[in-house]
């Protein structure tokens, strides 16, 4: 028996997640907004992260694109906050695309 392909549309969505995460920058913004808990201004994120304002907001265009991280307007500033059911999703993508059963539903995601 032959196993069952992936289906095209999610090999996409987790293809788009796992180039978001391609940039360790990304990685680094994405748990650093993780373990915050809380939105946070860029000015706050590139204090954290030590990059430049304008390659912070790239690396955040880039995260807000795949919903791993959510953008809330306050005044006129933004302020960035991870995105926990999106998140919790990726394990899962990560599991299935291994060839492991995925550990719990991808709903939410995307």
């Amino acid at each position: 028996m032959v196993p069952e392909l992936l289906d095209r549309a999610t090999a996409e969505e987790y293809a788009s997640w796992f180039r978001a995460l391609a940039d360790p920058s990304r990685v680094q913004i994405v748990e650093y907004l993780a373990r915050q808990g809380t939105p946070l201004s860029v000015g706050a994120i590139v204090s954290a992260v030590g990059l430049a304002q304008s390659t912070v907001s790239q690396h955040l265009k880039i995260l807000t694109e795949v919903r791993f991280v959510l953008v809330e307007a306050v005044g006129n500033a933004r302020h960035y906050r991870i995105n926990t059911a999106c998140v919790a999703c990726f394990p899962s993508a990560a599991d299935v695309v291994m060839g492991r059963p995925a550990p719990s539903p991808i709903g939410g995601c995307g």
